[in-house]
């Protein structure tokens, strides 16, 4: 794999040039019209070319405004399509961050056709007019229009695919529409167990340890006070899982988290709350499962019981994560890799 680049940068001028971002004669080179923008593109250092040119196995080299493109036909084109697209992007107006080169060269994998700018554009949360939730992935596009359509959505993968904080997301901007009345997030505080009365404090105070990534995600999204009114206010409500118990929620977004640390019976009581107007999100990875042994082995989690009673039924959506959606360090999509392949080899 090579990679090549060329010293030269485009000049404060280079704009002057005929506007064109479509691909060369022999389809491997591109020539862009904005020296700005192309400066962007490009990164510190040709850091995003670089990124490019590593996924991709190809060799890129940039001349002022034109980008050549060398290697196999199908990963050249790749490559084009990629920086096209992207270029298209930030011309647009649209913020693109490094680590964006990385998901969106994902998604032209797993699919060469996909338009890019409909993904990034689909809003789940507008944080601030600079910040906005949206999805880096396909399984995540696919699973923000699941949200919005089903009423009841179960997710299942591995940590980091942002099964629970694009559920936050898409739950707030619901909340916003007025299309639901309030947020409902809990979990199982399984871990808590024969442990939990070794804890400081009152039952709030023990619980509260294990709600912490919920509470987390939301102020990631909204600032401390409006969260803290909200909660005072009863539109939205954190609580751990064996709260819901004998409630019916009406015109609610229900999101349960660690859905893996349920048992059966806690996951079909959950299930059944739902009321009119309401919606529910199931969030859990089945290799993650935190149950206690009772002597017999460790009891059936809850998640994967309910995944394979409730298969075909209608309004349920179900998707699946893997590593390739995982949205943190680089690094973390490998172990998750390196682990599954571990445990078929068992």
């Amino acid at each position: 794999m090579k990679t090549t680049f060329r010293t030269e940068r485009p000049s404060a001028d280079a704009g002057l040039h005929p506007a064109s971002n479509a691909l060369g004669g022999d389809g491997k080179t591109l020539i862009f019209d904005d020296a700005i923008i192309a400066n962007r593109l490009f990164g510190p250092q040709n850091a995003n070319l670089r990124l490019v040119a590593e996924r991709s196995g190809v060799s890129i080299g940039s001349r002022g405004l034109a980008v050549s493109i060398e290697g196999n036909d199908e990963a050249a084109k790749l490559a084009a399509n990629l920086l096209s697209q992207l270029y298209a992007l930030l011309k647009a107006g649209h913020p693109l961050h490094h680590r964006d080169f990385g998901y969106a060269f994902g998604m032209l994998e797993r699919d060469a056709t996909v338009d890019i700018a409909k993904v990034f554009r689909d809003a789940a949360f507008v944080v601030s007019p600079r910040r906005t939730i949206c999805p880096k992935t396909l399984s995540q596009r696919d699973y923000i229009t699941a949200l919005r359509a089903a009423d009841m959505t179960f997710a299942v993968g591995p940590a980091g695919t942002g099964k629970t904080y694009l559920a936050v997301a898409v739950a707030l901007s619901m909340l916003l529409a007025k299309r639901v009345k309030r947020i409902i997030l809990t979990r199982p505080a399984v871990e808590a167990g024969e442990r939990l009365g070794f804890l400081p404090g009152d039952l709030a105070q023990k619980i509260n340890p294990y709600l912490r990534p919920l509470y987390d995600a939301l102020h990631d999204m909204l600032d401390f006070e409006r969260v803290a009114e909200m909660q005072e206010t009863g539109i939205i409500e954190i609580a751990p899982l064996a709260f819901m118990r004998g409630r019916t929620l009406n015109d609610a977004f229900i999101i349960l988290d660690e859905a893996q640390n349920t048992t059966p019976e806690q996951m079909k009581m959950f299930l059944t709350r739902m009321g009119f107007g309401s919606k529910a999100a199931i969030t859990g990875d089945a290799t993650q499962i935190d149950l206690p042994e009772n002597g017999k082995g460790a009891p059936r989690s809850g998640l994967v019981h309910a995944l394979s009673v409730l298969r075909g039924v209608e309004g349920i959506h179900t998707l699946h994560f893997d590593e390739t959606d995982v949205i943190r360090h680089p690094l973390v999509g490998r172990v998750v890799k390196a682990y599954d392949q571990y445990k078929n080899t068992d």
